[in-house]
């Protein structure tokens, strides 16, 4: 990507300090601020549609055994996903990849993290990343991108769409080395999402030696948000965005 002069502020999940996460009122409620994009999470229902969802189990609905693709899109849809959060919210049915594209892809910059994990098929991961990679179609620049933490599933939407932006998401535990090893091995990616804690300079300097998108996750407290503006990352995911927009301002 071309670097931006300043990092980007992403949303992580919309605000979902003032709104449940991967809501509508938590994307509104993030674009009061003049966020640079938003970051949400996408997961398949039983009947194959894309929905936006993080965790691994419903525990926050009050279904702690049971997961997304336990039940049907109109199942989902029946339920209350902002009551979790306040019992005063207004009741949410779960959002579609479909609408929160509709919603928001002209408003700011998208980062769409497929969640493509150990627990589902294989299959049903495809099905997922071509969902995902058919309903965003062609983009201008780094507008919208696609994320994992699966690199096998980026690598399958390569093959789809061998232009498409694809960022890599790494776990606390992946190295210095690990990156170059993927760098090296799997050169289409646009870049790379750290844990704020995996950022230093080594790893600065080994993603701009490739040309290579720095995103870093989730920074919320001061010393993290100061640690990614002052080592030059392209985009910060927070929790708390009006924050990071704040001490970017004030930054020199």
């Amino acid at each position: 990507m071309s670097h931006p002069k300043q990092s980007l502020i992403f949303a992580h999940r919309g605000a979902n300090k003032e709104a449940a996460e991967n809501t509508r009122s938590a994307f509104d409620r993030a674009l009061a601020y003049p966020i640079d994009g938003i970051e949400a999470d996408v997961q398949l229902s039983r009947d194959e549609v894309a929905v936006l969802w993080h965790d691994r189990f419903l525990g926050k609905l009050g279904l702690p055994s049971k997961r997304i693709d336990d039940f049907d899109y109109a199942e989902l849809q029946s339920m209350n996903f902002a009551a979790h959060f306040s019992s005063g919210a207004k009741p949410e049915g779960i959002m579609t990849l479909r609408g929160f594209l509709d919603a928001y892809r002209k408003r700011c910059r998208l980062l769409i993290e497929i969640k493509n994990r150990e627990w589902e098929y294989p299959s049903r991961h495809e099905i997922k990343v071509r969902q995902a990679l058919e309903m965003i179609g062609a983009v201008q620049g780094d507008a919208i991108m696609v994320s994992s933490f699966n690199l096998a599933s980026l690598i399958y939407a390569h093959r789809c769409a061998p232009k498409f932006p694809l960022v890599y998401n790494f776990e606390s535990g992946q190295t210095l080395e690990d990156a170059r090893r993927v760098l090296v091995k799997h050169p289409f990616l646009r870049g790379l999402c750290l844990p704020i804690e995996s950022l230093d300079d080594a790893m600065v300097e080994l993603l701009r030696d490739h040309g290579k998108c720095i995103a870093v996750y989730t920074c919320n407290s001061d010393a993290e948000i100061n640690k990614a503006l002052e080592l030059g990352v392209d985009i910060l995911i927070s929790d708390v965005p009006q924050k990071a927009l704040q001490m970017r301002q004030a930054s020199p």
